[in-house]
């Protein structure tokens, strides 16, 4: 029986072609689409994670513009009656740069915070409020966490923080990469390795995301591991986590906001990816990160077989502490 929408069809299709690292297939699905349909946003999105998957980031950016049309994808338009900065001169500005997305997306695009105070502008950061303290200490901005009524001074002009790459023109080649958040460390007798196995239990792919129970046992196993999970270290928000990942040598991580912590600290992380669920940050067949240089990425050969990866990364480990 012929689909009621073959659009919504192929739509399905390039998605899993997305989330499986097949970033050139979905490419050319996606373009295809919209030849037929030039409106279509969420093939527009889909593309443009595609281009994203690929490096291609200039051509991908200023795709992402309309993802505030698709609700399933991004986030609200902030109902504010200053106007949204489109990109050019800022200095001067009283600039409200609003978080959206996950901890993990927010912790990555805070790295455009220090890049937006050297072009001049006066900026104040909205952020998710466990992040609070942690970019406050980190970014020398004001910041305020998004917990129940916010009042924040009134700006000049706003941006969300995953409109800011396009906004500012970055490159593969000129994405900040030094390290932007500080925390001093915080010192755990005889730990050394930071083991964070799980992610969101609500995110749509933690199931693909997160570590069966038996690896992470193998993984705490590890000499001088620990876990990082709040419930084992107690860590009230991500300042507190951060201290403790400063002062270890070591994280590994699944695709969660523990690696982009450890990376924004420029704390060597092991970054476990699954072969389905894949974001397009982390790219395809790439054992490094653009975005983190202290980043190691270990990939799953075949879909739900942790056991291989967590081989190569225990091993790898081993190395990292005898060394």
């Amino acid at each position: 029986m012929e689909s009621v929408d073959p659009a919504a069809d192929l739509r399905a299709e390039g998605e899993r072609l997305l989330y499986a690292g097949r970033f050139a297939e979905a490419e050319t699905l996606m373009r295809a689409l919209l030849e037929r349909a030039p409106d279509d946003v969420y093939a527009e999105q889909y593309l443009s994670q595609a281009l994203l998957g690929q490096g291609r980031y200039a051509e991908a950016w200023p795709l992402q513009a309309r993802r505030l049309e698709a609700v399933a994808l991004g986030s609200p338009r902030p109902p504010l009656e200053e106007p949204e900065w489109q990109g050019g001169p800022v200095a001067g500005k009283r600039l409200l740069v609003i978080g959206e997305q996950g901890l993990g997306d927010q912790i990555m695009y805070a790295r455009f915070v220090p890049v937006l105070r050297e072009l001049g502008a006066d900026v104040t950061l909205l952020c998710r409020a466990s992040l609070t303290r942690l970019f406050e200490a980190s970014l020398d901005v004001q910041v305020f966490g998004m917990a129940g009524r916010v009042d924040v001074p009134d700006p000049d002009c706003w941006v969300l923080t995953a409109s800011l790459p396009a906004k500012l023109g970055v490159t593969l080649e000129t994405l900040p990469t030094a390290p932007y958040l500080r925390a001093g460390p915080r010192r755990t007798p005889g730990a050394r390795i930071g083991v964070a196995s799980r992610g969101n239990p609500q995110h749509r792919f933690d199931g693909f995301r997160s570590l069966p129970a038996e690896e992470a046992e193998r993984l705490l196993a590890l000499p001088g591991a620990i876990d990082l999970s709040p419930e084992a270290t107690g860590a009230s928000d991500m300042a507190e986590t951060a201290e403790i990942v400063a002062g270890l040598d070591l994280v590994i991580a699944v695709d969660t906001s523990a690696a982009h912590l450890a990376g924004a600290l420029g704390k060597p992380v092991f970054v476990l990816l699954p072969a389905m669920g894949l974001d397009w940050r982390w790219m395809a067949g790439r054992s490094d990160s653009p975005w983190y240089p202290s980043a190691r990425l270990f990939r799953q050969a075949r879909p739900g077989d942790w056991h291989a990866v967590v081989d190569v990364v225990m091993e790898a480990a081993r190395a990292v502490i005898e060394g």
